[in-house]
């Protein structure tokens, strides 16, 4: 299924995407005759077997038991699909060899390949949707920037995960661009440099994960101001999400609606030559194969 929460007369409501249409999850079950909830987290603790289920029943209900839970496109605005996460986002860094590479010319990180997976957190306050503004404080930072990457759905309760059976943890895939303002690192602290508001625009789905085939094949791309800034595939991956989610449940318990944020492949702009940082006007759009893209726009905040 391709699910999304979306606002409508200042509701927040769970919605899902078929043939190009969006429909409300809570009015479709009672057209169908089940319970469902009308809140993300709440439909992902049903967990991915709820999902399938419900995605079997959708393309077999008739056109009017569709029809009775489409959602007018009127007062409607996409959201990030997790609004407020229960937990941090876990980010992973220099995760893509090439930008290993670019960040020990660029931010005088280790230019040896990591051993174990580079793990951070990104406050939820971080997140905000598929269209919304990132914000740039000027008093803050003036090396803002991009960094776009897979993110990873969790479906169930894990410690100590198997790398061979993690995969089985995983609720679907989304969006993320992991915002960075690469002057507010602090003695090598990076919650600074991640974690200001909007610096976790995410969506505009989330894929659930038996419509994905192989997470470890996917192209992903992003563009500054419809310029390519960033072209490449997870199987670049240094650790891919079985190995991620192994080592992450090792240190803390993985839950539902937990959100890890992979890593991001070459080409952001404090590798570049010259570097770029983000502007005011700028757009920003990250794209996923089998996910989609999101699209932000760089706003400057005054205070």
């Amino acid at each position: 299924m391709r699910l999304l929460t979306y606002r409508q007369n200042n509701q927040e409501n769970l919605g899902f995407k078929y043939d190009g249409k969006v429909y409300n999850m809570e009015a479709f079950g009672k057209a169908i005759g089940k319970s469902l909830p009308n809140s993300m987290l709440e439909f992902i603790d049903l967990g991915l077997e709820k999902a399938v289920e419900i995605g079997k029943d959708v393309k077999h209900a008739s056109t009017g038991d569709l029809s009775k839970c489409e959602v007018s496109q009127n007062d409607f605005k996409v959201l990030a699909p997790i609004p407020k996460p229960r937990k941090n986002i876990i980010g992973i860094g220099l995760n893509y060899t090439e930008h290993v590479a670019e960040s020990a010319r660029s931010l005088d990180t280790d230019k040896a390949l990591p051993q174990q997976p580079v793990i951070f957190c990104k406050p939820t306050t971080a997140v905000c949707g598929p269209d919304d503004y990132v914000l740039l404080d000027p008093k803050l930072t003036k090396q803002l920037d991009w960094e776009c990457e897979l993110a990873v759905i969790i479906g169930k309760k894990g410690k100590y995960v198997e790398n061979a059976k993690a995969l089985d943890y995983v609720y679907g895939y989304t969006v993320i661009n992991d915002i960075s303002a690469r002057d507010c690192r602090r003695q090598g602290q990076w919650i600074v440099s991640k974690g200001q508001d909007t610096f976790a625009p995410m969506g505009p789905e989330i894929v659930t994960a038996d419509e994905i085939t192989d997470p470890h094949n996917l192209n992903l791309w992003l563009k500054k101001n419809g310029v390519e800034k960033q072209n490449s595939n997870t199987k670049f991956m240094l650790f891919n999400v079985n190995d991620l989610i192994e080592d992450i449940s090792t240190v803390f318990t993985v839950e539902p609606g937990d959100i890890i944020a992979t890593g991001t492949p070459a080409g952001v702009g404090a590798g570049r030559t010259p570097q770029e940082w983000l502007q005011p006007g700028d757009v920003i759009e990250s794209t996923v194969e089998g996910i989609g893209t999101i699209v932000n726009t760089v706003k400057e905040v005054v205070r």
